[in-house]
């Protein structure tokens, strides 16, 4: 049987070898900067969030500019996850911007929905999804989206926590455990475009695992 892709929102990455074997170590120091940012981002972006949700109550269209700012926040925080203590699968510097860089390793990007559901908007960003917020919470320990995912816990952690000690000392990050840490945090990426009203196509229950997205 085929499994029908997921289409709104597509989260690739790259493992970026070699890796250091002690950058890790430092990295909580070098990524402040980006916290500073995306504190104010994130602030930007829940109540750019509310304004979405009233215009879709009204005209069952997600702004554009909007859309296309939050997206860009979405995107900032993934590749500083990436980066850092999220996946630890890269060295390169995270760049301060809002676009996609077509030369760093991980990406992400949310189609524009020409439409969406007047309705849903309603109840799908707390009831339709409380299943997803369960999920999450144990894969990232806590619903918490943005700079306070930075909090850690949860099974990602664990797991990237494991890959950190292989790497200094095998020097090498296990490709199984990388696909698999790559697979939860696309999970979590899609339930987060989801509850914030950036798509009425509901997130799979499956782990698309892995550097690309599923293709159907």
């Amino acid at each position: 049987m085929t499994i029908p892709a997921y289409q709104s929102v597509r989260v690739e990455a790259s493992l970026d070898e070699p890796l250091s074997r002690w950058l890790w170590l430092v990295k909580w120091l070098l990524i402040i900067p980006h916290y500073v940012v995306l504190i104010f981002l994130w602030l930007a972006f829940m109540v750019l969030t509310i304004v979405a949700f009233f215009a879709i109550l009204v005209t069952g269209r997600y702004p554009r500019g909007i859309f296309d700012f939050n997206v860009g926040v979405l995107r900032w925080t993934w590749r500083v996850w990436y980066y850092g203590y999220g996946a630890l699968a890269t060295d390169r510097y995270p760049p301060f911007s809002l676009a996609d860089d077509p030369d760093y390793p991980a990406h992400l990007d949310i189609v524009y929905p020409a439409e969406l559901s007047r309705g849903l908007v309603l109840v799908k960003w707390w009831l339709l999804v409380l299943p997803h917020y369960v999920i999450v919470a144990i894969f990232s320990g806590g619903i918490t989206w943005g700079v306070w995912r930075f909090a850690g816990g949860g099974l990602i952690s664990i797991l990237v926590v494991v890959a950190a000690v292989v790497l200094l000392f095998a020097d090498r990050y296990p490709r199984d455990l990388y696909d698999l840490v790559l697979g939860l945090n696309r999970w979590c990426l899609r339930v987060a475009a989801y509850a914030v009203l950036m798509t009425d196509e509901y997130p799979p229950f499956r782990l698309d695992s892995g550097e690309h997205e599923h293709a159907g």
